[in-house]
């Protein structure tokens, strides 16, 4: 069974920076892509952002120019970089990726975006 292990989140004050990170218990180069999802207190989990193996990026438009995902494959790890958050970026984020056509999350990372 695959793991997925994020960390980073925590409370930042809007216009702050955060860095998430995401480390597969395999070789980042079994996952066709990888992605980052997150979920807000009540509302449906969304995608954020999503990198393929072979480095292309899509992110849905709320985070776009602000958010920028990237793979480090010597170590082994998925990053979401994001900038400039919002109070409404608050939310659990999810790293997940796809085996044999089941979806696999982590356990999750709140980030709180808050004066």
């Amino acid at each position: 069974q695959v793991q997925l292990v994020e960390s980073g989140g925590g409370l930042v004050q809007p216009g702050g920076s955060l860095r998430l990170t995401c480390v597969p218990s395999e070789s980042i180069f079994n996952f066709a892509a990888m992605g980052w999802y997150r979920q807000a207190p009540g509302k449906q989990r969304e995608l954020a952002a999503i990198i393929t193996i072979g480095g292309s990026t899509t992110y849905t438009d709320v985070v776009k120019g602000r958010f920028t995902i990237s793979r480090d494959n010597a170590k082994n790890t998925v990053y979401l970089q994001m900038s400039s958050l919002k109070p409404e970026d608050t939310a659990v984020y999810y790293c997940s990726t796809t085996v044999d056509l089941r979806t696999i999350w982590g356990q999750g990372t709140q980030v709180t975006v808050s004066s």
